[in-house]
């Protein structure tokens, strides 16, 4: 079935040319055009993991430079290297060298800038105005606010939005017709909903789906990532309503046992499945808020099973009499 490392299956499927990319069209034309007149700012791309922002960035570079683009582009991850050595000495010695082939400047593609410290993003601010003539920089963050404002003022800003169903459904169908998988509908609706939103995510669903089973079914995709199905969720929500507190109890502990889960991925499960539920809108409400509350004490360290048990009884609270 090919190769088996997802970073691997990831670089295979990564789109090759501007008009593949998915979901952000506005941000690609900008981009295009920046290549098309050989010269660009610095850039700061921020938006959520897995919408296209390395993507975009390594397809800069191939289309700058050719086949020389590997001598131009570096790229570093700032959550491995945080500090101010990395932007003095790494960052810095490949900013002050020349570019080879006909264009002017070199790239360097810092992921995760959000995670350098202050005073490596003021080391690199410094860095930026200095080898500006030579090189290039693209900054790649989850949350652009953490990043310094001297910093965000020298880049033009692109905002990644999340990608929609439509654009998750047919990034994983085009992968199925390459590696020759069969996955049907529901399996579909499957990967995308547990994606959430991250192509890199459903890239790697598929690649262990595939391991298993060229057919793959919805069972197999809840299998593979360890989640409970939003039915067996459901049943457990709808016993809840009921009244029947302890059988409620009882079969959520079964399902966290059987699929190995944590408390707070069951939490965010429980989430999604509130609106499907036969209960008024206000009450939809109330429960999500406990949901939040629930969440935030398990992370704060409360014992897992007494929450997610209080936050059945306010199910149960709520099925009225």
């Amino acid at each position: 079935m090919g190769d088996s490392s997802s970073e691997i299956w990831i670089e295979k499927h990564r789109p090759k040319n501007f008009d593949e990319m998915i979901g952000q069209e506005d941000i690609v034309k900008r981009a295009e055009a920046f290549v098309k007149q050989r010269n660009m700012p610095h850039l700061l791309f921020a938006g959520p993991p897995g919408v296209g922002k390395t993507t975009l960035s390594l397809m800069i570079a191939k289309k700058l430079f050719g086949d020389n683009w590997q001598q131009n582009f570096m790229e570093t991850n700032a959550s491995d290297e945080r500090g101010i050595d990395v932007v003095r000495n790494k960052i810095k010695d490949f900013a002050k060298t020349i570019s080879l082939g006909n264009v002017p400047f070199k790239i360097i593609y810092l992921d995760e800038a959000d995670a350098l410290t202050k005073e490596a993003q003021q080391a690199l601010r410094r860095t930026m105005e200095n080898f500006s003539n030579t090189t290039r920089f693209i900054l790649s963050c989850n949350y652009s606010s953490k990043v310094i404002d001297p910093i965000q003022s020298r880049c033009t800003v692109f905002r990644f939005k999340p990608l929609t169903k439509d654009d998750l459904k047919s990034y994983i169908q085009r992968i199925a017709r390459e590696e020759k998988l069969k996955i049907d509908a529901k399996a579909l609706d499957a990967v995308v909903e547990l994606s959430d939103g991250d192509a890199r995510k459903a890239c790697n669903v598929l690649q262990s789906c595939s391991v298993m089973s060229k057919d793959i079914d919805e069972k197999l995709v809840y299998k593979i990532v360890s989640a409970a199905e939003p039915k067996e969720i459901k049943q457990v929500l709808e016993i809840a309503l009921k009244k029947d507190f302890v059988k409620a109890r009882t079969l959520l502990l079964d399902t966290m046992l059987k699929h190995g889960l944590s408390g707070v991925d069951i939490i965010k499960q429980i989430q999604k499945e509130i609106w499907s539920l036969p209960i008024k809108d206000p009450e939809k409400v109330k429960l999500i808020e406990r949901c939040g509350e629930v969440e935030f004490r398990m992370v704060e360290g409360s014992d897992e099973f007494i929450q997610l048990q209080a936050l059945l009884a306010s199910f149960t609270i709520a099925g009225g009499d």
